[in-house]
């Protein structure tokens, strides 16, 4: 029988353990490696390639949403469970859109997490049952009518909507190179290209804006 590979992403190691011993008594999954931060775990997923990643929303590094929208674009082949304590229904609705394909408290039973990764890997949404379900029902209701985003943000690329993102994270345009696996001339182009568009022209006011228009969340950061 093919095991399921999963890849196990949390900054605390009692977790990425706890997660570990509950999977690997699985008879059908496998555990294809760990990560630390959300860099590392972008990485990890290139190299290794895993069928699930199970990861905290909020990383060190690289918060969870935006490393979620990354290995979905890097490998869509993978399906991604997040395992967090957050439980605003925002933060989980953000996941989702972003590309998740379940949300597990980690106040819920272990069963939980097991059912998640098996849901996923074959393509189905899964929230544990302390989550309000109405949330899937909102999240597959405006999928059918994405709107384009509006205002100043909408005027953006995709890319630079990505490149704004890291930024204001406090990537620094090496790092975002890096993680975009493009040259630091490409990055700074589009820095350029954000910085006419919004009229903004320092990295703090970017994180103003960006967390006046709910792009980012103060609270999801761990550095």
């Amino acid at each position: 029988m093919k095991k399921m590979r999963i890849l196990v992403a949390d900054d605390h190691s009692v977790v990425r353990e706890g997660v570990r011993q509950l999977l690997k008594n699985q008879p059908d999954m496998e555990i294809a490696g760990e990560a630390q931060d959300g860099r590392e775990v972008l990485e990890r997923a290139k190299a290794l390639k895993p069928d699930v990643t199970i990861l905290d929303i909020a990383m060190p590094h690289l918060s969870g949403l935006e490393t979620v929208r990354l290995i979905r674009e890097a490998v869509p082949t993978t399906r991604i469970v997040i395992f967090s304590m957050f439980k605003k229904e925002a933060y989980i609705y953000r996941a989702l859109r972003a590309g998740a394909m379940g949300y597990v408290l980690k106040t819920a039973p272990g069963l939980d997490v097991v059912d998640a990764v098996r849901m996923a890997y074959h393509d189905q949404y899964f929230l544990c049952s302390e989550i309000n379900a109405e949330v899937i029902k909102k999240f597959l209701q405006d999928e059918e009518k994405k709107a384009p985003e509006t205002g100043e943000y909408g005027l953006l690329t995709d890319r630079e909507q990505q490149i704004f993102r890291l930024v204001v994270e406090g990537n620094s345009t090496k790092q975002i190179a890096d993680i975009l696996c493009v040259s630091p001339k490409t990055v700074e182009k589009h820095r350029s290209n954000i910085i006419k568009k919004l009229g903004i022209h320092d990295s703090i006011a970017m994180m103003k804006y960006a967390i006046r228009i709910g792009i980012v969340d103060p609270e999801l950061w761990t550095d």
